[in-house]
């Protein structure tokens, strides 16, 4: 008997479907967490065991389990939990010869080679061991809409084997292949499970075409027909998303081109309503921007005063070019007052110059403090270039005759200004827009160090980016950018993968030397790292708040260290199958100042055991922001999987510059920089490099900081000596600060100068977070 089932019965039926149960968990930095809880005391003790046998150890890690992964997290970062609301799921088996018993896989080695699956859903994995090379043939057993069980099957040699994967990563093409040779392709209800498992993964284009060729098979089913604009709406629902993502990254082009060829066929008229309205937004910012530039030639070419017309000119032609829409709100109060008969050509042109060069609300009426704005502009760039042969004096002296030279102004306008490098070339070109390979100053006696970047669709110098820093393991890092940013579709003209679809700025360091197989804890390779960060924070406008740090295996290994050394740089720290060693463990409370995020395999060799003691300091405390995922029955992969939920996470987080107080550990001399705070001469006794490991001990220096409420801040660090740097947001300038380094005590005026303000920028890079003062305990 042939079914008919409407699209509500193809998402809500409960024919041949198995429950859905879980919770959800709500975490307090936003993120949302799906399955079945459990609480343990130990990330190492085993799942839902919970100390059966009487420990009295409490509880703190809280589990979630959605037959997929484990995710664990600190009791203490759990806002609530909630059930999730019931569902009902395709799950359909796979028959399979799976051994009743055989040799159980717990250690995974290394991959050689994974066969893609065939249409009976079986493949070969092939991993180096200890005993050479192994091929275990494993098959597909269960297929639901969010995991695919895969299971080792009957051979010379068995291995008992379970595996999960996302289904999301099973190609369509491949997945319809298997589901048909299990299904009945004859049954035209066992052919409408494959369309109902698509429509619950959310695959809709998918399910369109599923059905789709299920009416062409089965002609008395074309009243069905109807369904596939349901689909077909749903699809176009989760476009409307993609453009709203594509323009909160800043790829207006591409969202205008979307919105422009947006289908319309079974399309509800609220959403074609919705597309228009979007468009009519970009063709009103267009407009907006027409005017200025129709307003501003127009007070240009009344403006008649000789000496400052040539300036004004330049300025307005800058404007002109480079005004867009991620800059046009510059020009909101010349916009406002544009038509105001009371104001003169020179006060309006004002208007726009100085917002133009100081942001947003910032305009003044005062044309010589928005012509010197501009030339003050000018000369930060050539400071900021951050090239030996800028005459860095000659350039102090000039600001100090200048109305817009004081910190105020140049705190706004390194902010507003392009990156001081924008227009240096790259190393060598590439035919995939914006991927370069650039170079940064190395250190004394070494080569200069190398790095790639990826910029999004539609970079804008004017805009500011959050940025991965990826640190490659076993692979190069060109196939780091491909692996964050998707490999370049020539037919597309641009990459596909999460971070050009997330607007994310993609850099890998060249950061290790050819055949290093172990990660050393070097400066060299810090070196790497930070060097890099701060020669493309010169070039591209990078949002210095959202930096996050990653990398695979030995690079995973480099950036759980780097990141716990420097947390004042990250936002977050995403390191992937990663081991702890070394300073890793010496340092684990510096994790209370930067977020991390874990990724690895149950089976991945002894990780766990190498891992357990230290994500178990993190998810046992009440005050860090730490999450471990843990894929069933995986090795040592590199879980492209789980790069939405990490893009999902990042977009969660974000740096905070200027702590009220923080404890951190270093042990090694280059590890001296924290938030405001640097200290040198760290004391014998805490310092071991990475050739003198291990020195039992050996202790941690901890530099321990606090901005007081009476106007000032304290800092003990043990050191030789120590510089404490300003930012209005720690302090009053306005009023004396007290500031007590390590027992000695400065009661006095701290004076904001370009000098610090400028220096500062110039060698850290960060233009949204400059020094205005500082105070060193060398000081009289």
């Amino acid at each position: 008997m042939t079914i008919r089932l409407p699209l509500a019965a193809l998402l809500f039926t409960a024919l041949l479907l198995s429950p859905a149960t879980a919770d959800i968990l709500q975490l307090k930095n936003g993120m949302t967490i799906e399955g079945k809880l459990g609480k343990i005391a130990s990330i190492g003790e085993g799942v839902f065991d919970n100390n059966a046998a009487g420990a009295v150890a409490l509880q703190l890690i809280v589990i979630a389990d959605d037959d997929l992964r484990r995710t664990y997290v600190p009791s203490y970062l759990v806002k609530n939990v909630q059930p999730s609301p019931p569902a009902l799921e395709e799950h359909i088996y796979i028959e399979q010869r799976v051994p009743p018993k055989g040799e159980r896989v717990a250690i995974i080695g290394a991959s050689i080679r994974i066969t893609p699956f065939d249409q009976w859903g079986r493949r070969i994995y092939s991993m180096d061991t200890a005993r050479g090379k192994i091929d275990v043939i494993q098959g597909i057993t269960e297929i639901t809409p969010r995991w695919t069980k895969v299971e080792g099957l009957q051979a010379s040699h068995s291995y008992v084997w379970d595996m999960r994967m996302r289904t999301s990563s099973i190609p369509r093409e491949t997945l319809s292949k298997i589901l048909r040779q299990q299904l009945d392709s004859s049954d035209a209800d066992q052919r409408l499970k494959i369309v109902r498992l698509y429509l619950q993964g959310e695959r809709y284009q998918d399910a369109a075409l599923e059905l789709a060729e299920v009416i062409r098979d089965f002609p008395e089913l074309s009243d069905l027909k109807k369904q596939i604009s349901g689909l077909r709406q749903l699809a176009s629902q989760n476009l409307i998303r993609e453009i709203e993502l594509r323009q909160s990254s800043g790829q207006h082009t591409l969202s205008y081109q979307m919105l422009s060829r947006f289908p319309d066929e079974g399309v509800a008229g609220e959403t074609l309503l919705k597309v228009r309205q979007m468009l009519s937004e970009y063709d009103s910012v267009s407009q907006r921007r027409a005017r200025a530039v129709e307003l501003l030639e127009k007070y240009a070419a009344e403006f008649a005063d000789p000496a400052k017309k040539p300036q004004v000119e330049v300025a307005v032609n800058e404007i002109k070019t480079d005004c867009s829409i991620n800059t046009i709100n510059r020009l909101t109060d010349f916009m406002r007052l544009a038509d105001d008969g009371a104001l003169s050509a020179e006060e309006k042109l004002s208007l726009a110059i100085s917002g133009w060069i100081l942001g947003a609300n910032n305009g003044t009426q005062n044309l010589a403090v928005a012509l010197s704005a501009y030339e003050v502009r000018g000369l930060a760039q050539q400071y900021l270039s951050n090239r030996v042969e800028v005459d860095k004096a000659g350039i102090l002296k000039q600001l100090e005759s200048m109305e817009a030279g004081t910190p105020e102004y140049l705190a706004k306008i390194i902010l507003n200004m392009k990156p001081p490098r924008s227009e240096d070339d790259a190393l060598s070109e590439s035919e995939i827009p914006g991927y370069t390979l650039m170079t940064a100053p190395g250190i004394t006696g070494r080569d200069d160090f190398q790095y790639y970047v990826q910029l999004p669709p539609d970079y804008d110098p004017y805009r500011r980016y959050p940025t991965i820093v990826t640190l490659n393991g076993g692979t190069t890092p060109e196939q780091q950018i491909d692996w964050w940013a998707g490999a370049y579709n020539k037919d597309a003209g641009m990459r596909l993968g999460q971070a050009t679809r997330h607007g994310y700025i993609v850099i890998a360091p060249v950061w290790r030397e050819e055949h290093q197989f172990n990660y050393q804890y070097s400066a060299q390779e810090h070196a790497a790292v930070l060097k890099s960060l701060r020669s493309a924070m010169r070039r591209f406008s990078i949002d210095t708040d959202r930096v996050f740090l990653t990398g695979h295996s030995l690079g995973g290994d480099a950036a759980w260290d780097i990141g716990l050394a420097h947390p004042d740089l990250w936002a977050g720290v995403l390191p992937i199958v990663a081991t702890a060693d070394k300073y890793v463990s010496r340092y684990w409370e510096n994790a209370r100042y930067v977020p991390m995020y874990f990724v690895h395999g149950q089976f991945d060799g002894n990780k766990l055991e190498k891992n357990a003691r230290d994500w178990d300091r993190y998810l046992q405390k009440n005050n860090m922001d730490v999450t471990v995922v843990e894929y069933l029955g995986r090795g040592h992969e590199h879980f492209q999987e789980e790069i939405q939920e990490m893009f999902t996470w990042m977009g969660l987080h974000q740096r905070n510059f200027t702590p009220k107080e923080f404890e951190l550990s270093t042990m090694r001399p280059w590890d001296n920089f924290f938030y405001w705070v640097e200290v040198r001469d760290l004391p014998q006794r805490g310092q071991v490099l990475p050739a003198e490991w291990p020195q039992p001990r050996a202790t941690t220096t901890d530099i321990e900081a606090k901005i007081l409420a009476t106007n000032g801040v304290s800092v003990q660090s043990k050191s030789g000596g120590a510089t404490v740097y300003f930012t209005p947001e720690m302090v009053d300038f306005s009023k004396r600060a007290t500031i007590n380094i390590d027992r000695r005590s400065f009661d006095r005026e701290l004076k904001p100068t370009a000098e610090v303000m400028l220096e500062d920028a110039r060698t850290r890079a960060d233009r949204q977070h400059p020094f205005w003062a500082k105070v060193d305990t060398s000081d009289k």
